[in-house]
């Protein structure tokens, strides 16, 4: 991770120090904030390869943070990761909806978290050659954009990357599992609603019926 710029957020000077220290020792360069305006001027001028963000702030919570930061196109393949104290569903749920790349439930061990950065970090240097098209839709790898119907739309890298592995192949139906160690990789840990808040943004986005379950065994794209 030498070289590369993350953003940690977090109202709890003790663990932003920690972090810090961490993210410094795995020679990345770090920059910190304990509230949300901050966060989001910092991510403007730095244009950080990862933020790590708290979801309780004490001005604005980190889901409207997040909100923000990915309305700006210079962001658009940031990688966002919560890390808070609050587990329930819906709060996991939130953070994939607005454009987070996973979220961790607090505590957790350094080295894991550490692991899990590196392994998002390398998922998302590899890159796809040419654009993908069906009959009434285009992907654009370079420029991370999905036109439909003649309309170019930019979306979280994520659900970007989920549809792409989808339209790549789409007579094969993807397992759940696999669809996991693709996306996510084999070393990231993600909760097990994961893959369905990303199918349910895809189909609100682009049509109910891009995207078919195939029962007891994963999903596939739909070309028509």
């Amino acid at each position: 991770m030498n070289g590369k710029k993350i953003l940690i957020v977090d109202d709890e000077p003790d663990i932003l120090e920690l972090l810090a220290y961490n993210f410094k020792k795995q020679d990345m360069i770090v920059f910190t904030a304990s509230d949300g305006k901050t966060a989001i001027h910092l991510a403007e001028k730095h244009t950080p390869d990862v933020i790590l963000l708290d979801v309780m702030l004490p001005d604005i919570d980190g889901i409207e943070v997040c909100e923000e930061i990915r309305k700006h196109q210079s962001l658009k393949n940031c990688l966002i990761l919560f890390l808070s104290a609050r587990g329930e569903d819906y709060s996991q749920i939130a953070g994939y909806k607005v454009g987070g790349d996973d979220y961790i439930v607090k505590p957790v061990k350094l080295k894991i978290l550490t692991e899990k950065i590196r392994a998002l970090l390398q998922r998302s240097n590899q890159s796809v050659e040419g654009n993908i098209s069906s009959s009434h839709m285009t992907i654009n790898p370079s420029k991370y954009t999905v036109t439909k119907d003649g309309i170019e739309n930019i979306i979280p890298k994520k659900e970007f990357e989920l549809l792409t592995l989808l339209m790549t192949n789409p007579d094969k139906v993807y397992r759940r599992d696999e669809i996991l160690e693709q996306i996510w990789g084999i070393q990231t840990f993600v909760g097990d609603r994961t893959i369905d808040v990303h199918i349910r943004k895809l189909r609100e986005k682009f049509g109910q019926h891009i995207i078919k379950t195939v029962k007891g065994i994963g999903y596939k794209f739909v070309d028509n």
